[in-house]
């Protein structure tokens, strides 16, 4: 089994992760397990953060690296909250205020214009200074809801309607929303890329 840091400390996408991964041949670990702090996210685009955090955390470990940026990008919003979706309301992982936030910005705004998207870009490193990662996207296409609805998930979940379901994304089973999400389809596609 290959030992792999992941470049994130959010438990909910680990989780998602190693579920997604669990016959993949690695052993994800946590890059607070190895004592890495959170990279600088200065990138302007989602490819770059992710590329930032997967350079850090390999560079931190000596190990092999993936990396994930994701974010909800709102049509309505001019693509926000997009790559400060973490951030959103002011604290990094604040979901609950993030998600009030989202609900004023989106006030009054119709049904039919409040399009949206997940989007996850994954980047694997070999090494920090690989020059040739691999680098794939998945993205979520949905509406914003203008309730939360549902306790399963994370981030952005309760508010997002995805296109073809009658329930929310925090309404979903785990094994439902990590074979639709930006996330399951970005690993997928991960994996066809690794043969």
């Amino acid at each position: 089994m290959t030992q792999v840091v992941l470049a994130s400390s959010n438990p909910g996408k680990l989780a998602e992760f190693r579920a997604l991964l669990a016959d993949s041949g690695f052993e994800l670990v946590p890059q607070h397990e190895l004592g890495v702090d959170d990279a600088a996210e200065t990138g302007v685009t989602f490819v770059e953060n992710a590329l930032l955090k997967a350079r850090h955390a390999a560079r931190a470990t000596g190990l092999p690296a993936l990396a994930d940026d994701s974010g909800l990008c709102v049509a309505a919003l001019h693509g926000a909250p997009g790559l400060y979706s973490a951030r959103y309301a002011g604290r990094h992982g604040d979901n609950a205020a993030n998600n009030i936030k989202l609900l004023q910005q989106m006030q009054g705004v119709p049904e039919a214009q409040r399009g949206a998207f997940f989007i996850c870009v994954l980047v694997l490193l070999q090494h920090a200074e690989d020059p040739a990662p691999i680098i794939v996207e998945g993205r979520w296409h949905g509406r914003v809801l203008d309730a939360p609805r549902g306790a399963h998930g994370f981030g952005y979940d309760p508010l997002f309607l995805p296109d073809g379901q009658t329930v929310s994304s925090a309404e979903l089973a785990a094994e439902v929303k990590n074979h639709l999400s930006h996330r399951g389809q970005a690993l997928r596609r991960l994996r066809e890329q690794l043969g």
